[in-house]
């Protein structure tokens, strides 16, 4: 193996499949270089926007066509893995595929034929480490989504490896992450200390390793909310929108642009179509987004019993978040909604819930011919088309009630935050608000897509899971793998630990032991090649 190594990742999400590569440095080389600090640090991942690839559509798609997958599918992005990586080193790289939404909604046999056929076709077409399939090739649940995104997060601001430059107060550096997609929505955060003793047994454990072998753990709060993505808050809007009034042909929607008609599905209907000829029940904007902010409060279900406190909405147990400390960033449809047509570009300031709304009420008022002219002459930039414009006004609703009513996250620009010497002022000094680059990152809440050039992907967050887990560990250890699971105290290594699954190897010419601190993060310290294939082993390949 040589300066360098590789890992693949392939991102199997509802809409497309998406290949990312990342390089980081041998362990040996890394611990031999660094000084202080980066010994002090996880290794530094690198990637390029070219080294990634996304085809269209999804390898759910492929439910009833398992065998068709790989040919059809998966082989351009095996191709351009190829590209980037040198092939002296691709059978030393490690590829996963981790599917996402899509998936999650196959039958069983569907999902496990699509994952079998995956399997196969990358260990009969390419030469990357696939040693155990069901570590490789899997659907994450998206709890383990929103865990890689908190690492990705932290990762890049700077959480992990520099927290005296991110002290938030209270001896808190990390920071809250938030993902939105069309299905689900996630939150992950790390609770103050008093909450975190509180709800320990709601929190995961998790584990990585330094560049100089020592391990570092978090405790984190993450749990996802199916049905809270944008797309099926819509549906659920629509839905109810419907039952109010079952007769009815036309239903004003203040979430539409007024003048704008449109189908249950959200397909605009054009004068003399088949749709408009129809019976069929239909929306007619109306454009008032006050009115649009009402009526998407019910959704969030604020109402719905609490079995477990404290919850935030729809019943769902989260720990009580402390403002002071948890400052959040917010990826997807956080980051496309408030950006797309309403640029606030985070280089410049942080989301400011008054200039946000003011901005959106500003364009969601106009008229549909209008807005269609600023479509065509790209008022709100090319990347802005009739379909964002269609959908733009109830993302932006949903997205601040998610934000304000249903996580509580402080209204910036409306709500008083307090000041120095008043009750709950975040202790934050000029340096720190410096080292956060004083773009808003230590504000309640701040959408992002990309820190210092690099994307926040929750892809990213599993990789740096995994490279942790090839550096050599200083204490020679097996409880203190890499990898995470409940947070049971007393427990370094609980039943359900998920291993990170990496293995330092040394350079040809190394002359360490192969044995001497060199184990892999698997329960007893083996090679995966011995655990897979040792008669006595409990997950012997047949």
């Amino acid at each position: 193996m040589g300066k360098w190594r590789y890992g693949v990742i392939l991102d199997a999400g509802s809409s497309g499949t998406r290949v990312h590569v990342y390089k980081w440095l041998n362990p040996d080389i890394a611990k031999a270089k660094a000084d202080t600090h980066a010994l002090e640090s996880l290794p530094v991942l690198k990637t390029k926007k070219e080294w990634t690839k996304k085809i269209h559509p999804g390898v759910s798609t492929f439910g009833a066509t398992p065998e068709l997958v790989g040919h059809d599918h998966l082989a351009p992005l095996v191709q351009h893995a190829f590209s980037v990586v040198p092939q002296r080193e691709i059978e030393n790289t490690p590829i996963f595929l981790l599917a996402t939404a899509g998936m999650r909604l196959l039958p069983d046999y569907q999902r496990n034929a699509v994952l079998d056929n995956i399997c196969s076709y990358l260990r009969e077409h390419t030469a990357f480490q696939l040693p155990d399939c069901g570590l490789h090739i899997q659907v994450i649940p998206g709890e383990t989504e929103g865990l890689y995104g908190w690492i990705a997060a932290n990762y890049l601001l700077g959480g992990f490896d520099s927290p005296q430059q991110h002290d938030h107060g209270k001896n808190h550096s990390t920071y809250g992450f938030l993902d939105m997609g069309g299905a689900s929505a996630q939150i992950a955060f790390a609770p103050n200390t008093t909450e975190a003793a509180k709800h320990a047994e709601d929190l995961k454990l998790l584990r990585m390793r330094k560049v100089n072998g020592d391990p570092v753990e978090y405790r984190v709060f993450v749990t996802t909310w199916l049905g809270f993505g944008v797309n099926e808050a819509r549906r659920r809007y629509v839905a109810a929108l419907l039952e109010q009034s079952p007769h009815a042909e036309q239903l004003s929607d203040p979430c539409l642009p007024s003048g704008l008609t449109v189908t249950k599905a959200g397909r605009v209907i054009l004068p003399g179509s088949k749709e408009a000829a129809g019976k069929e029940p239909h929306l007619l904007g109306t454009g008032h987004f006050s009115e649009c902010l009402k009526r998407t409060v019910p959704l969030l279900g604020k109402d719905a019993p609490c079995l477990d406190s404290p919850c935030l909405f729809n019943g769902s147990h989260v720990p009580a978040i402390d403002f002071d400390v948890n400052h959040f960033v917010g990826v997807s449809e956080y980051w496309h909604t408030t950006h797309e047509v309403f640029e606030m570009s985070h280089k410049d300031k942080a989301y400011d819930f008054h200039t946000y709304q003011d901005r959106v009420s500003e364009f969601c008022s106009q008229d549909w011919k209008t807005i269609q002219k600023g479509v065509a002459g790209h008022e709100w930039g090319k990347k802005v088309d009739e379909t964002t414009a269609v959908e733009v006004c109830f993302k932006a609703s949903w997205l601040i009630n998610m934000l304000h009513e249903g996580i509580g996250i402080p209204r910036v620009g409306i709500e008083k935050l307090p000041k120095p010497g008043e009750t709950g002022y975040k202790n934050g000094t000029k340096e720190v608000l410096d080292h956060a680059k004083a773009k808003g990152f230590l504000d309640p809440f701040q959408a992002v897509d990309k820190i210092d050039g690099t994307e926040v992907s929750w892809t990213l967050g599993k990789m740096v899971l995994y490279a942790a887990s090839q550096v050599p560990p200083a204490i020679d250890d097996a409880s203190l793998a890499v990898g995470f699971g409940s947070n049971t105290p007393g427990i370094k290594t609980p039943a359900d630990f998920q291993y990170a699954g990496g293995k330092n190897r040394p350079l040809p010419n190394d002359l360490t032991d192969d044995t001497d601190g060199l184990k892999s993060d698997f329960p007893d310290g083996n090679d995966w090649h011995d655990v897979l294939f040792r008669s006595s082993s409990s997950r012997r390949i047949p």
